[in-house]
């Protein structure tokens, strides 16, 4: 088989991710996971969400952010290369939240160490299809946030239109699974991660419930940025900055 042969799809533009002119490359068809950009190896929900980080929050690299469960590559390796103060975080079981596990900043989303209005962005990418509380990591983010911060996050909106179903639980302390086991890949631990969530476009709804702010859906298909593929939405929750005498902005 030839090369050409090979190539699901191929299309050419500039990487959001790297900057750089560059081929995007896809040898399967779930393009989700293979459309490759030659220049810097991410993929497309990677260029998704730097696309939207630069046009919500053009002034980045002087802001303070959180990423959780960095990817070591595309947008995770732009945000920490360029932005001083970028601070990265992987959640290590039974280990003090703000504390160092080999080098890495220890933080439960359910239980952030950060002060109050402390961070101008959190990042996450796909990390809330495996969290078991979502409602208080959202919580947390909102509490976390600066007035006029984002969160800017991917996570699989698998169930669309349909509401958002939930996969396990924990039952003092025990994993109860609702639905057929599935897991993702995980850099931390045994390499696997539990999908607790099912998410529709309900989502919105369970942030605004959780923590009282509003969230975008934005949604690209731009095969010159290399943006194709199912599930790659980004979704920007916005926390009201404040006006001239302390209160929010109407």
């Amino acid at each position: 088989m030839t090369d050409h042969e090979s190539v699901v799809f191929r299309s050419a533009g500039r990487c959001p991710t790297c900057g750089n002119e560059a081929e995007f490359v896809a040898r399967e068809v779930w393009l989700r996971d293979s459309l490759r950009c030659s220049a810097c190896g991410s993929i497309p929900r990677e260029r998704a969400l730097m696309s939207v980080i630069d046009t919500f929050l053009p002034g980045w690299r002087e802001a303070v952010i959180h990423e959780s469960s960095p990817a070591g590559r595309g947008a995770s390796e732009r945000l920490r290369r360029e932005c001083p103060r970028y601070v990265a975080s992987q959640y290590f079981p039974g280990r003090q939240p703000g504390s160092t596990v080999n080098g890495m900043r220890c933080e439960d989303l359910e239980a952030l160490s950060f002060p109050d209005a402390s961070i101008d962005l959190h990042v996450t990418q796909d990390v809330f299809e495996h969290v078991f509380h979502p409602a208080r990591a959202f919580r947390e983010i909102a509490r976390t946030l600066a007035p006029g911060g984002m969160h800017v996050f991917t996570v699989p909106i698998v169930r669309r239109h349909e509401p958002s179903r939930l996969r396990a639980r924990l039952e003092e302390g025990r994993v109860v699974h609702l639905q057929p086991e599935e897991y993702h890949g995980n850099p931390v631990g045994d390499g696997r991660s539990l999908v607790t969530v099912d998410w529709g476009f309900d989502i919105c709804r369970h942030v605004f419930e959780a923590s009282g702010l509003y969230t975008h859906v934005v949604t690209i298909d731009d095969p010159g940025r290399g943006i194709r593929a199912e599930y790659i939405e980004v979704l920007v929750t916005v926390k009201p900055a404040r006006g001239p005498e302390g209160g929010p902005i109407p």
